[in-house]
């Protein structure tokens, strides 16, 4: 069965409703049971903003609304709970995770998997897709329950990282997994390096010193042995090094992020009691 068919049936199951049952409601118009108003409703001008801040415009935009309904929305106007943007969350989260291992995986060859999967989890957690969902300035456009939204809602980590996951989601409805893959690179992958870079160095560079400093004083030493690819896409190979011997080599795309990379393959090796071949200090 191809893909599309594919998309399409999982559209189905999700109950998403065609654009024309979808009319758009001036922000302020339309009480829920409650008598608390929607903050934002269906507004085409702020899905068109947003589509160009995510470098992607959907072909559905009831997808992308539908990515937006926050379930306090749902609550207030007497909806099914199904109508909200959680089911579309669980998508996301599936695309997201696939998306990034593989980009983990593709540029960080020196990694084993226990470090790929720490790096997973700096990149897809809580923290850090409130961040993006923060630069995409993507809480002025969710849609929630007036008394959500004066609480801070819009600010709150937890519904700005699940709204991320549901709006990747969305894309990946709308237009398959090249679509999503190039949202979440724009989004997210372009700022890895950084991210990682930040979060682990406590995690691999000071666990590799303090390990050599312990029964040293000197500690280990990082060189750039390689840099390939143009410009606008370089790779980064470092080799860290302590005594002449070359305990661990990693990529990046930054000199920093490298020698995250080398010294977390340096902490495995030496974890595991591995020989480590002999050579002249690059």
């Amino acid at each position: 069965m191809g893909s599309m068919r594919w998309q399409s049936i999982i559209a189905a199951i999700l109950g998403r409703r065609g654009r024309a049952e979808r009319r758009p409601v001036p922000a302020g118009e339309g009480a829920g049971t409650d008598g608390t108003l929607d903050d934002l409703a269906v507004d085409e001008a702020s899905l068109q903003e947003l589509e160009a801040k995510l470098g992607y415009a959907f072909t559905d935009r009831s997808l992308l609304a539908t990515a937006l309904l926050h379930r306090s929305h749902i609550h207030v106007t007497g909806q099914e709970r199904g109508s909200s943007n959680e089911r579309l969350e669980f998508l996301g989260d599936a695309v997201l995770g696939l998306v990034v291992n593989e980009h983990l995986f593709r540029h960080f060859t020196a990694c084993s998997e226990g470090d790929l999967t720490k790096m997973k989890s700096l990149l897809v957690c809580g923290a850090c897709l409130s961040e993006v969902a923060s630069e995409q300035d993507l809480g002025v456009h969710i849609r929630m329950s007036r008394s959500e939204a004066a609480t801070g809602g819009r600010e709150r980590s937890s519904i700005l990282a699940d709204t991320t996951e549901a709006v990747i989601g969305a894309v990946y409805l709308d237009g398959g997994l090249e679509a999503a893959r190039a949202v979440i690179q724009r989004i997210l992958l372009d700022g890895a390096d950084r991210v990682l870079a930040s979060s682990s160095e406590r995690n691999f560079k000071s666990r590799l010193q303090e390990l050599i400093q312990a029964e040293h004083k000197t500690p280990p030493r990082y060189k750039v042995v390689a840099v390939e690819g143009p410009d606008h896409d370089r790779v980064f190979r470092v080799a860290v090094s302590f005594d002449g011997q070359i305990l661990g080599m990693g990529e990046g795309r930054n000199k920093k992020a490298a020698e995250q990379t080398a010294a977390a393959a340096a902490l495995l090796a030496l974890e595991q009691g591995l020989a480590f071949p002999g050579s002249d200090d690059p």
